[in-house]
């Protein structure tokens, strides 16, 4: 269809001013006599006032009106139509449907729904179109909205669109270097490689000079490039640096967890500023992205560019994108690698659990049937139950262990806490311990105070925690070797040093050595064995303290230093002397009646025996039902019973038990591997007077004895 001149000014037949750019003089001078829309001069005053405002706007616009949605679109919108804008005769008040016949089956419902009154909005919706001669698929964003006529009908569509196919390509670009990056750090099993991977995809994709990554020290300052990938000829950045060097502008963002991003670094930082560093290393432009964690920045990634760069919103997100990514992977590759140690230990320790408590069966084993056949040897007997009964200990201290980690890591031990000197500490910690260094063949040097010095703690697991260090000493000092205890006070702090002269620490592993299960590299054929938890027992008790227990070597095969610093107990006055540790073990009481429980016949049996030794009359019963029975005719005054027997357990005997009136007076005592606080407070509540832990020694059972033997008159 040919146009008509278009004319300056008012025009009268249109109703609205001169514009609206090209768009707006074809649609004066159009003639429109033949389109479904009909004569200038017949348009509503609705429709001339929605051309008018859609010819004046900027972004890309149409109007559809109409029965049969005759369109009108403004100059914005000719870049959407493409080719087809060059013909305005075709399209120009033309159906829609006919105009994008392609797309009409997703474009139609949606404006038949805003002729009926709704208002859409859709993003980055795909269409396929045929407008440049050729098929195309793009993206577009857009709204309609419904326009009424005088009438308040709704005569017309107004949607304000805009093509976003650049953006989301953008996107889809950035998400396929993410799945290339994914793909090809997937089977790495280091942070190193998959770093190096990413820095070099990066690289190349946003075409730049460098990128780099690096980790800093817990200063919160001092970082080290471990790795840059840059295009030849670029100088490397790998060093250790300081970021206070690189200037307010770099320490303010990266310090709290934001992007630091910079165009020209001469021209937006002052001189003494950062901006000689940049230039040092040929950084003209940047965008460098940090990883914070619980306050501290401990890592960066930066792109790096020797010229200036004006940096778009795209990159920046790519970078932020790509830098999330590697951060999550390395995490996983860690935590995965965490836990592959985490096994192996629990698999070495469960082997090393195995061969301890193999070790002392062998020699009890031996001795048994030594005293079976030759119990008529002259000093056999006494040889042999000094071999079991040391042996039975050992056992006995490897199983406190465990249960004393256990207990810790659970939160469930309670120190008993008293005023104590440094120095009966120590002297119970070489009692336990000398046997051991002197089978060892090595020379123990105490050097102590003069004058008391005193701690506010736990007696016994005070003298554990040295204990536990002097054994250590002993087993990975070569024969014969040297072992040095000192003590001193400074500033408030009681100072234990234990220095050997063994096997020493590897400066990597001067931490390590505190980790459970933990055992130094290739000293198994050296060591007297043990389960690797003694140092980890040791500083979780020195914690508990309020202390700290520090390692030091000069390295391998040059012995070691273990230092434990423990807060001194504030000045009291009337000390009393002598009184931290009396042990209370009295005689059997011969007239007392005592019933054991317990399904494991060779352990009620021997007990049974034991107490029979010790002047006891005593009966033997092998499960609590039995237990409640005897009790009816025998009348003891003491029971013994273990918790976990079968048909009836220790806590319903101990409740049947206190409910029989003739044994009103009973003493009732617990025997249980379980001994933390809450097992005890439980047994208390079922009516025992006592607990012991398996398997209780001599003197426990003595102690026992004495409480429950009637008071002398």
């Amino acid at each position: 269809m040919p146009t008509a001149p278009c004319s300056a000014g008012y025009n009268p037949d249109l109703g609205f001013a001169a514009g609206g750019g090209e768009m707006g003089a074809v649609v004066r001078g159009f003639d429109w006599t033949g389109t479904p829309l009909g004569p200038l001069a017949t348009w509503p005053q609705s429709l001339r006032t929605a051309a008018g405002m859609m010819l004046a706007a900027r972004h890309p616009m149409y109007v559809a009106w109409g029965p049969q949605l005759a369109l009108l679109y403004n100059d914005s919108y000719r870049e959407v139509l493409g080719a087809k804008a060059d013909q305005p005769q075709q399209i120009l008040g033309q159906p829609f449907s006919q105009v994008w016949a392609e797309v009409w089956d997703q474009v139609g419902p949606m404006l038949a729904a805003t002729m009926a009154g709704e208002s859409l909005w859709y993003e980055d919706q795909p269409f396929t179109l045929t407008r440049n001669g050729f098929v195309e698929h793009i993206y577009a964003s857009f709204s309609t909205s419904p326009i009424r006529d005088e009438s308040g009908a709704i005569a017309g569509v107004l949607c304000v669109c805009s093509e976003t196919t650049g953006k989301v390509r953008q996107v889809e670009e950035r998400l396929r270097l993410l799945d290339e990056i994914g793909e090809a750090t997937r089977l790495a099993a280091e942070p190193a490689t998959i770093m190096e991977h990413s820095t070099r995809l990066l690289g190349q994709y946003l075409d730049v000079t460098r990128v780099a990554y690096a980790d800093l020290e817990p200063d919160n300052d001092r970082f080290t490039i471990r790795h840059d990938w840059r295009v030849p000829g670029a100088i490397s950045t790998a060093g250790v640096y300081s970021l206070d060097l690189f200037g307010s502008r770099a320490t303010s963002n990266l310090r709290v967890g934001r992007t630091l991003l910079i165009n020209d670094v001469d021209r937006e930082l002052a001189h003494g500023d950062g901006v000689e560093m940049f230039n040092q290393i040929g950084i003209q432009a940047i965008i460098c992205c940090p990883l914070v964690k619980q306050g501290k920045l401990v890592a960066m990634m930066a792109v790096h560019q020797q010229q200036p760069r004006t940096w778009t919103r795209d990159e920046v997100a790519l970078v932020e994108a790509v830098v999330d990514r590697c951060w999550a992977h390395i995490e996983r590759v860690r935590s995965t690698e965490a836990l592959r140690e985490a096994d192996r230990r629990k698999s070495e320790f469960l082997a090393t659990l195995a061969h301890e408590l193999r070790n002392p069966l062998a020699p009890i084993r031996n001795a048994l049937e030594l005293l079976r056949i030759g119990a008529d040897r002259p000093g056999l007997k006494e040889r042999m139950l000094g071999t079991m009964e040391r042996q039975v200990g050992h056992m006995v201290h490897l199983i406190d262990d465990l249960l004393d980690i256990a207990r810790i890591s659970s939160g469930k031990v309670v120190l008993q806490s008293a005023r104590v000197s440094l120095q009966s500490v120590a002297a119970s910690a070489v009692e336990t311990s000398l046997p051991l260094v002197e089978a060892a063949g090595h020379e123990l040097a105490l050097d102590l105070p003069r004058e008391p010095v005193w701690l506010d703690g736990d007696a016994v697991r005070l003298s554990q925690v040295l204990s536990n260090l002097l054994t250590n000493a002993a087993k990975y000092t070569p024969q014969p070797g040297r072992i040095h205890v000192t003590a001193t006070t400074i500033d408030g702090m009681a100072v234990i040093a234990v220095t050997d002269t063994g096997i020493g620490i590897a400066p990597e592993a001067l931490e390590q050595v505190f980790e459970m299960f933990a055992q130094a590299p290739h000293s198994i054929g050296i060591s007297k064995g043990g389960l690797g938890i003694g140092l980890c027992l040791v500083r979780h008790l020195v914690t508990l303290h309020g202390g700290s227990v520090t390692a030091a070597s000069p390295g391998p095969g040059l012995g070691s230093t273990f230092t434990v610093r423990l807060p001194l107990a504030a000045p009291a006055a009337g000390q009393a002397q002598g009184d931290e540790h009396q042990a209370h073990t009295a005689p059997a009481h011969p007239a007392l009646r005592v019933l054991v429980a317990d399904d494991n016949v060779d352990a009620a049996d021997t007990l049974g025996d034991l107490l029979q030794a010790m002047g006891c009359q005593v009966q033997v019963t092998y499960d609590g039902e039995q237990a409640v029975k005897a009790a009816t005719a025998f009348n003891p005054d003491l029971v013994f019973l273990d918790i976990g027997m079968p048909r009836l357990d220790g806590y319903g005997a101990a409740r049947a038990l206190r409910a029989l009136p003739a044994l009103a007076g009973v003493k009732l005592v617990a025997l249980t591997g379980w001994g933390a606080q809450d097992d005890r407070a439980r047994t208390g509540a079922a009516g025992f007077d006592h607990h012991l832990l398996k398997p209780a020694s001599p003197d426990q059972v003595a102690v026992v004895l004495a409480s429950a033997a009637p008071a002398s008159g």
